[in-house]
């Protein structure tokens, strides 16, 4: 080959890649960028590999928190020996440029089994927020891994399985919900100082991570509570509305809700999937109008993703299935059952979704109502899997019980 064409091809390699990567997508909290399980810009197979080719792997320690991705930096919240760590890896290669370390005790009783950290990482406006198993609220700077504030401030309160909801960055704060399941309360802090601006206590804390809402120029927090459904307003924390969801039986609310313009999607355990709509009055007040409820199709340790009018799932007993976003009734419920616990981030990626089960084992099919129609499957970990896949142009960044790893689809 002649060197001028070869320069020229190495050029476009190096553009396509430059390119490919420009457009790839960040991942910096719970459930991606818009926090809504939502993916662009992820390259995705015409036909599934038997495999994908792996390109570092680091171990890292017991956790199930999802990794967040921003720009090239990787942030892991795990736990090594007698502390919690936070970790900020080179995407490209896994090395570790820096380590922030505190000493907490691991969870005790059944949650022994996940002796790591649940919530998962969110970076914003140039800080890293953490929750710890025991409560425990960091602010990093997310260059440096410098401590920006550190606080707990229900010690020695915590849900009974321990944390695991994540937090939400919005309008300069750190929304969490923080406490026990009986004695809990939302709370924001003040991204740069940790200042507590301002705390609701109607209701214990769950497993469910807060959602950002807007209506008309009312930004709004959406929880699920230990035992509702609550808007708050952003501003100063009062309550805008308020929605009973009162788990039954050994069910929990660990389920993030969808928003959709003015409306509420949320899912409980032996409670369904249900919608509401959230209207507005001039003096501030709400009105919540009840659209639909379908009772056969609830979740567990997982969040639904709405995509294209079209609600997808996975059951507390682990069978995927797809709703109309628009009346609720059940389009199709696959029979398999992919996970017994109903452990299973669902991500979508605009021609098809992806299911990550426990097993590892992540099962792509397609985002259609007529019929589960899957495309393919491919094993990502030999351990078990408890976070959602981060997904970004053509890689994939797992984290398994004890690793993370980076995959890439050729």
């Amino acid at each position: 080959m002649e060197p001028p064409r070869l320069i020229s091809v190495l050029f476009c390699c190096a553009l396509l890649l430059t390119t490919t990567l420009a457009m790839a997508q960040d991942w910096p909290q719970w459930r991606g960028a818009a926090g809504d399980a939502i993916v662009t810009g992820f390259s995705v197979p015409p036909v599934w590999p038997p495999e994908l080719t792996t390109q570092w792997t680091v171990t890292v320690g017991p956790g199930d928190s999802t990794p967040a991705l921003v720009g090239d930096r990787l942030y892991v919240f795990t736990r090594q020996d007698a502390d919690e760590v936070i970790l900020c890896l080179n995407a490209a290669d896994g090395r570790e440029l820096w380590r922030n370390a505190y000493a907490e005790e691991p969870p005790t009783g059944a949650s022994a089994r996940h002796p790591g950290p649940r919530s998962s990482p969110a970076v914003a406006d140039g800080m890293v927020v953490t929750l710890g198993a025991r409560g425990t609220v960091s602010c990093l700077n997310a260059d440096t891994g410098e401590v920006v504030w550190r606080t707990n401030p229900f010690p020695g309160a915590w849900p009974q399985f321990f944390t695991s909801m994540s937090p939400l960055i919005a309008n300069g704060l750190a929304v969490l919900q923080l406490g026990s399941n009986e004695t809990g309360a939302v709370v924001a802090f003040d991204l740069a100082s940790g200042e507590e601006r301002w705390r609701w206590d109607g209701a214990g804390a769950s497993y469910s991570s807060p959602v950002l809402m807007t209506l008309g120029e009312m930004p709004t927090v959406v929880a699920m509570t230990a035992s509702s459904i609550v808007g708050l307003s952003i501003s100063d924390g009062s309550l805008l509305w308020q929605v009973p969801f009162v788990p039954e039986g050994r069910a929990y609310n660990a389920s993030t809700p969808i928003v959709d313009g003015d409306r509420v999607i949320y899912s409980g355990a032996g409670r369904g999937t249900c919608a509401i709509r959230i209207v507005p009055n001039a003096e501030g007040a709400c009105t919540i109008e009840q659209l639909w409820s379908n009772p056969d199709a609830g979740v567990q340790y997982n969040s639904p993703a709405l995509q294209d009018g079209l609600i997808f799932g996975m059951t507390s007993s682990g069978n995927l299935f797809c709703l109309d976003a628009a009346t609720g009734a059940t389009q199709w419920m696959a029979e398999e059952s992919l996970d017994r616990g109903g452990f299973g981030p669902l991500v979508g990626v605009g021609t098809a979704l992806f299911a990550l089960p426990s097993s590892g084992e992540l099962v792509a099919f397609q985002p259609i109502a007529d019929r589960y129609a899957e495309l393919g499957r491919v094993q990502l970990s030999e351990l078990p899997i408890y976070s959602f896949p981060v997904l970004s142009g053509n890689r994939i960044f797992v984290r398994n019980e004890q690793a993370v790893a980076l995959l890439t689809v050729q």
